[in-house]
């Protein structure tokens, strides 16, 4: 069975032209286009908003991390069964 040849990618068809892009570097930077620096100044955060964040943020991990330790706990056990060093 002879394969079709897609007319497209004849060798004979004509080839798209390709657009060059061309970059003008104005000197601008990310932050200059974003508008970051129109808004109000921020303003400093105090130790209390500092804490509150850093106990909620523990608070959010101490589930993951006992999860973690419970399963590396029962596989160290199961391979201490396992292995007999354990009598």
């Amino acid at each position: 069975m002879k394969k079709r040849r897609d007319p497209a990618q004849a060798e004979d068809a004509p080839k798209k032209k390709e657009q060059k892009i061309v970059y003008i570097d104005d000197g601008s930077t990310v932050a200059d286009m974003s508008g970051t620096r129109s808004g109000p100044p921020r303003k400093k955060s105090t130790m209390k908003e500092k804490w509150h964040t850093y106990i909620t943020t523990v608070k959010h991990m101490i589930l993951p991390l006992l999860v973690t330790l419970l399963a590396m706990t029962m596989v160290f056990v199961l391979l201490m069964l396992l292995t007999g060093q354990w009598t």
